[in-house]
């Protein structure tokens, strides 16, 4: 029986909540993080984590986990690193504002996208707008390396307050590493930095009682090899994917 009973925090969709969800799924999907019906799966895109601790927390459902304060705790531990920092790095925030205003925008934009509501006020034309005007000067390799070093660093420490569920931890990097490629993308710098584990890729869940001939035909031969294993099947002899699919058929 799972120890978690989520959402432990009411959540609804922000002004980026949808759209930074989609563009995630998309490229998900593409790379097989998460299934081709993944858009169908009321567990990932629903705002409220799972409570079956198999399936991992989607960082559109932290809010539901997390909370407004655990999410401001470390957004403001990041900053003050940040605001001690060299004077390359430090400087181009404080340019833009002092601590408390990187704590309230940033945070906004976290509980935003995290599924807190509507924070983040202007959304992806504010969030455009600020990467290229007051942070441009650290889009490029050497800002992204120190930016992810001392986010690291931050969520690195033991007083931060991710919870119990083990499974916050990968949420909140993948959160970072969808962003961070997307920046690197954008502002054409390398994207070979990382914030640590990420959410493990998620299998479609493949039931041959429950699908049509047809349905199991348009399996893939890696789908039904992994499926027939799943059942206790020896598919090493199965070289074939007309063997395979009949071998799905007649169980």
């Amino acid at each position: 029986m799972s120890m978690f009973s989520y959402p432990d925090y009411p959540t609804s969709n922000g002004y980026l909540t949808e759209t930074i969800r989609n563009q995630y799924m998309g490229k998900a999907i593409e790379r097989q993080l998460l299934p081709e019906n993944a858009y169908r799966l009321a567990h990932v895109v629903s705002l409220n984590a799972s409570i079956d601790e198999s399936k991992p927390i989607q960082f559109w459902q932290l809010f539901s986990v997390l909370g407004q304060d655990r999410i401001v705790d470390i957004v403001r531990a990041f900053y003050e690193r940040v605001f001690n920092d060299e004077e390359w790095f430090r400087s181009v925030f404080a340019k833009v504002g002092g601590v408390g205003h990187h704590v309230n925008t940033q945070a906004s934009m976290w509980i935003d996208v995290m599924g807190g509501g509507q924070y983040y006020h202007g959304g992806e034309y504010r969030l455009s707008f600020h990467h290229t005007h007051n942070a441009m000067a650290l889009m490029n390799d050497k800002g992204a390396t120190r930016w992810v070093e001392l986010m690291v660093k931050t969520l690195n420490d033991p007083a931060l307050d991710f919870t119990d569920d083990i499974r916050v931890r990968p949420a909140i990097n993948t959160f970072l590493s969808h962003f961070m490629s997307k920046y690197a993308s954008e502002f054409q710098f390398a994207d070979d930095r990382s914030f640590g584990d990420l959410n493990k890729a998620l299998r479609r869940t493949i039931n041959f009682l429950n699908m049509t001939s047809d349905a199991i035909e348009a399996l893939s031969e890696a789908e039904l090899t992994e499926a027939l294993m799943a059942r206790g099947v020896d598919a090493s002899q199965l070289v074939t994917k007309e063997q395979l699919v009949n071998k799905a058929l007649s169980l």
